[in-house]
């Protein structure tokens, strides 16, 4: 079987919808609580569902599995609770690679493209363990992934033992399909579709930065499939390892997103920029651009998803649709 923790979540449950498509048994760790959250789940039901609490419990049990894909956490960039963010986050996490690495069990975890901090130029976004020591994350949940990736490695270069595959994403600006739920974490195409099929301006955040026009701030957007087929691979390749960027290596601004989805709804490209909110002030990256070649040179070599056309299929197939979970 394969476990998939946070596999009711927004790239969780997109991944699992596509093992269950495989026609793979599969144990999501999660909790759906009340709300739609069931829903990303609805149309690809799991083996069994048990709730992060249960998982140690779980695993005592010594269940058959081939791999993990650990992509459940803490994943608010305003999160404040730092100790339930470290158990979460970091302790569960090596809770997870211990028993993997004892049992010879692969795991593939989510990292973050917020454990770059402030860095602002394409050079400074380069994956691997190497240097990894010298990246300042700007929030909290930056830093727990910051931890987990540091931890990892003093757990290679000590020689302790490790799964017989080991994969870190460092995830960047993921959207698609069954994010609903996410609330103020929510992807920005998802904000602005709402806005612009109301027939509001699409609002984007002024620059903060001297010398940045007002939505020339630049992420690297990604597909959640994009995502999933990276995940996917890596499965299919055990013996690949190591810590990966998973963006598209293609930076884009706030203004190209909005106007793909203005273009996407069909509405007139309509912008009204706003100031930024006091708490996202020195917490927020307006840069961010996936260093692709580690990953392209383990043999990754399928094309990432442009952002208009992802932006197109996410309006077309899902956002436009009565019922939009995958």
């Amino acid at each position: 079987m394969i476990i998939v923790t946070g596999g009711a979540g927004f790239i969780g449950s997109c991944l699992h919808a596509a093992l269950r498509r495989r026609g793979l048994r599969t144990v999501v760790v999660d909790r759906l609580r009340d709300g739609v959250k069931w829903r990303n789940l609805a149309s690809h039901a799991p083996d069994r569902i048990i709730t992060p609490d249960e998982l140690e419990g779980f695993l005592a049990t010594e269940p058959d599995v081939e791999a993990v894909f650990h992509m459940g956490a803490i994943s608010a960039t305003t999160a404040r609770d730092g100790d339930l963010v470290w158990s979460s986050n970091v302790a569960l996490s090596q809770v997870l690679w211990r028993w993997c690495a004892a049992r010879g069990v692969r795991m593939i975890y989510a990292s973050s493209a917020a454990t770059y901090g402030a860095a602002d130029r394409p050079e400074m976004f380069r994956d691997g363990l190497d240097g990894i020591e010298g990246l300042r994350p700007l929030n909290l949940y930056g830093w727990s992934k910051q931890a987990f990736d540091l931890w990892v490695k003093r757990e290679i270069e000590d020689g302790a033992p490790v799964p017989p595959q080991w994969a870190g994403l460092k995830f960047f600006n993921v959207y698609g399909p069954n994010e609903y739920h996410k609330g103020s974490m929510i992807s920005v195409v998802k904000v602005k579709y709402d806005e612009v099929v109301q027939d509001r301006a699409a609002k984007l955040f002024r620059s903060d930065v001297p010398g940045l026009a007002d939505g020339q701030q630049q992420r690297d957007f990604i597909w959640v499939g994009d995502v999933v087929s990276v995940m996917l691979w890596l499965f299919d390749h055990p013996q690949v390892s190591g810590l990966f960027n998973c963006g598209t290596g293609v930076a884009r601004s706030y203004l190209d997103l909005a106007h793909a989805v203005c273009d996407a709804a069909k509405r007139a490209r309509d912008v009204e920029f706003v100031d930024m909110p006091e708490k996202l002030r020195g917490q927020y990256q307006f840069f961010t651009c996936a260093d692709m070649s580690r990953l392209r040179a383990a043999g990754y070599d399928a094309p990432f998803t442009s952002l208009e056309d992802g932006i197109g299929q996410y309006v077309r197939d899902y956002l436009s649709r009565p019922s939009q979970n995958l």
